[in-house]
């Protein structure tokens, strides 16, 4: 079997801001038509990571390539493959959904402008807006705007910033079609999130946490490699519970579900000693699978331990 084409691949990737150090020795590989989610707290240095893969920013070292080129010498010639959406809307408001779109046409030296422009409002569903100011619309629709922008130019890459923060969960899932579409037609998504349902929609996944990345691959494997089993607690005072647990040993974590507990170990033994006084009476223990929310909240606590 010959190995994918790879999009990005990037080695020892590192970035400093004055004494702070914001992204590691990072190693990152991405194929085509791969939808990769890049998750992390805020600061973990997702942001500044994307910015150097589309030439806004240059490292401080590393090495590596995004679509064929040299990251440091010929980000020129990346820049015009890419479609970058940022955290925040930032296309204009006072001009129409056109209008927006057929600036950023200009921008791109698109070819059959205003076709394009038209196609490109067609196949992301915002033709009844096309006239409406974009301060008008609501954050679901400014986020497709926004969408549109990126592909208006037929990108190679698509570099995606938190693109579905405070919008509701209808856009959201309706916005992960359009991506799943786009990666069916070959093109590549780096995507970072916040949210767990979205990120299970990724093919892989990477966590950053102060500038490391902590784990990558797929949503099983990460499962798999974290280590750790699971079990939902019900009954009884719940609240109490979660407050003793945490203090015992064997025990990585304490989540509140609902009207249940998640509690995870990676030693069994000594966690089977340290319930067993919780195991009878008003508790219900059960046995459940090991969740990706569980796996991203065990790597925050380790790297928060670890700094």
């Amino acid at each position: 079997m010959n190995d994918p084409e790879l999009v990005i691949d990037v080695q020892g990737l590192t970035k400093s801001f004055g004494a702070k150090t914001v992204v590691k020795n990072l190693d990152i590989q991405v194929a085509k038509g791969e939808i990769f989610g890049f998750l992390g707290p805020n600061g973990s240095g997702k942001t500044t990571f994307i910015r150097m893969l589309c030439g806004l920013l240059k490292p401080d070292s590393g090495s590596g390539v995004c679509l064929g080129y040299d990251i440091l010498r010929e980000s020129a010639r990346i820049k015009p493959l890419v479609g970058y959406m940022s955290q925040r809307f930032s296309l204009y408001e006072d001009l129409t959904v056109r209008e927006n779109l057929d600036f950023m046409a200009r921008i791109y030296k698109v070819k059959n402008r205003r076709k394009s422009v038209g196609d490109c409002i067609e196949r992301t569903g915002i033709k009844e807006f096309s006239n409406h100011l974009a301060g008008s619309l609501s954050g679901g629709w400014k986020q497709r705007l926004a969408l549109a922008a990126c592909i208006l130019h037929e990108p190679k890459l698509l570099l995606l910033d938190e693109p579905t923060a405070g919008v509701d969960p209808s856009a959201r899932r309706d916005f992960w079609d359009q991506i799943h579409d786009l990666a069916s037609e070959g093109i590549t998504a780096l995507i970072s999130t916040h949210y767990m349902d979205e990120a299970e929609r990724c093919k892989r996944l990477g966590y950053i946490a102060y500038g490391d990345l902590l784990a990558s691959g797929k949503v099983e494997d990460l499962i798999r490699n974290s280590g750790l089993a699971t079990w939902s607690v019900a009954g009884g005072d719940i609240n109490g519970l979660s407050k003793t647990l945490k203090l015992l040993p064997g025990i990585e974590q304490v989540v509140a579900f609902g009207n249940t507990l998640h509690i995870s170990t990676r030693d069994l033994d000594r966690f089977q000693k340290t319930i067993h006084p919780y195991r009878k009476g008003e508790y219900r223990w059960t046995r459940i699978e090991t969740s990706l929310e569980e796996v991203f909240i065990d790597l925050m606590q380790q790297s928060k331990r670890n700094h």
